[in-house]
């Protein structure tokens, strides 16, 4: 092995590659910095680094660093979003939409439940909780109308791909690899949409002027990433410049990322091995796994509270999140794919039942980046927004302990299934014997004669039920 693959950047790829680890640090920063934020030797260091002030010469881009962490260096994140999804809509899972058509429905049906059983849980709480009617009373004692609680209501929509994934790597080994590839297609278009809801919800439209420059920035990249020698100079300038007009436009400005990425290409040119879009995206993962998210996370779950109480865990905001990402994306991914299967005609993919899809759907109630991204953007008031974040990292951490024991027992069921039917033989030579244990201790025992096999049976010569296949095996049913 060369010495390039063993050394350090190397070790850096294998674990920005590994969702469990990764995942893991991720929520390693969040919870630091939830902590760093809230004890009273260190609340004022950090409230003086968040909102310590950075700026680009010559112009009034100038912002806190937990600002830039989240328009700026989380821009690194939906630029492989972007290269990602542009990559599955070219020669992966959602490049056949009749194949792909129930994950990318669950995905529609996962995010407009979740917004339902928000609002009807802080309309509940604003007409007989412990505030006037029509107010909602949270954990610090202000009290805030039903109208601008109800502004988060986009906030449980999203899915989280990196932490859900991670969940499946850690209690699902012995899942088939059609539960991960549902669950990924289910993400990206959960993604998708996600972006689409910033774009259209969050973004306060400015001159008309600065849209004609993201057109032209948008051109400018669509021909320099086409060219048979990229100039990588040139790309970073209208990358950069793409993120300025955006941010200048009034659109969430980490989108530039995925406008950009769209528009990269996801086939291979010039006689090139890989497509552009995945050999990009592969190169930034490192980037936008061990570095943007992370720092992202500590700064969008460092919010200070007056103080940690009980009286967080029954907030009309908190527990409207955890009801809509814990309860409501399962509810509607599995209402979908149960309705799309039964009362449609799509089909589940090969081996699959929609039964078997309830774990990971659990699973894709983890938010994390995304929800904290517009729980941000959401509320203009700082403790709505603390009380959402708060909100968001209990129902993920709730989501990924429920998803993970459900998806250990069914991979332990999956296990067993397997060992079943293709228990372990032992072929004696020049008899044709075979002889299969079966998980439950069962011995059957088969012999080809004349290049045909004979009926299996069980050791006490009870003959076994069974489908022959094409090369003359059975299988049990």
């Amino acid at each position: 092995m060369s010495g390039k693959s063993q050394g350090p950047w190397a070790a850096v790829r294998r674990v920005a590659a590994s969702d469990r680890i990764s995942g893991l640090i991720m929520l390693g920063f969040a919870l630091m910095g939830l902590v760093l934020a809230n004890i009273p030797a260190t609340a004022a260091w950090f409230e003086h680094l968040s909102h310590f002030e950075l700026g680009i010469p010559g112009t009034n881009l100038t912002m806190g660093v937990g600002h830039w962490a989240q328009d700026g260096l989380l821009t690194i994140f939906f630029l492989v979003v972007g290269l990602e999804l542009k990559q599955e809509l070219t020669t992966g899972s959602l490049s056949n939409v009749r194949a792909a058509a129930v994950p990318m429905l669950c995905a529609v049906g996962g995010m407009i439940v979740p917004p339902i059983l928000f609002v009807a849980v802080v309309a509940l709480f604003s007409r007989y909780g412990a505030g006037d009617p029509g107010s909602l009373l949270i954990a610090n004692g202000a009290t805030f109308p039903f109208s601008e609680a109800a502004h988060g209501w986009a906030i449980p929509t999203a899915t989280d791909i990196a932490f859900s994934l991670a969940v499946l790597a850690l209690f699902a080994k012995a899942l088939p690899g059609s539960i991960r590839a549902f669950l990924m297609t289910l993400a990206t278009v959960d993604d998708l949409l996600a972006i689409i809801l910033i774009a259209v919800f969050f973004s306060s439209l400015n001159a008309w002027y600065w849209f004609v420059g993201i057109a032209v920035c948008a051109v400018a990249w669509y021909f320099l990433v086409r060219m048979r020698k990229v100039p990588w100079f040139g790309v970073a300038v209208i990358g950069i410049l793409s993120w300025v007009m955006m941010y200048e436009a009034g659109v969430h400005p980490t989108l530039a990322g995925v406008l950009v990425g769209l528009l990269t290409p996801a086939r291979a040119m010039y006689g090139e091995r890989d497509a552009r879009a995945e050999r990009y995206a592969d190169k930034l993962q490192p980037f936008s796994a061990l570095l943007a998210l992370p720092i992202f996370a500590f700064f969008a779950t460092g919010v200070h509270f007056d103080a940690i109480t009980p009286m967080l865990l029954v907030s009309p905001i908190v527990i409207g999140i955890i009801v809509a990402l814990v309860v409501g994306k399962p509810l509607g991914i599995m209402a979908v794919a149960w309705c799309s299967t039964h009362v449609g005609t799509l089909r589940m993919p090969k081996g699959l039942r929609v039964r078997d899809m309830f774990p990971a759907a659990v699973a894709c109630g983890i938010g994390f980046t995304v929800s904290f991204l517009i729980a941000s953007l959401a509320y203009a008031n700082a403790e709505l927004s603390a009380e959402a974040r708060f909100g968001v990292l209990l129902a993920s951490l709730l989501a990924a302990a429920v998803s993970g024991v459900l998806l250990s027992r069914q991979s332990k069921r999956f296990e067993a299934r397997a060992a079943m039917v293709k228990g372990p033989e032992d072929t004696e030579r020049g008899s044709g014997r075979t002889e299969t244990t079966l998980a439950d201790g069962t011995v059957v025992l088969s012999q080809s004669i004349g290049g045909r096999r004979k009926e299996p049976a069980h050791d006490d010569g009870t003959a076994t039920a069974g489908k022959r296949t094409k090369r003359g095996r059975r299988t049990r049913r």
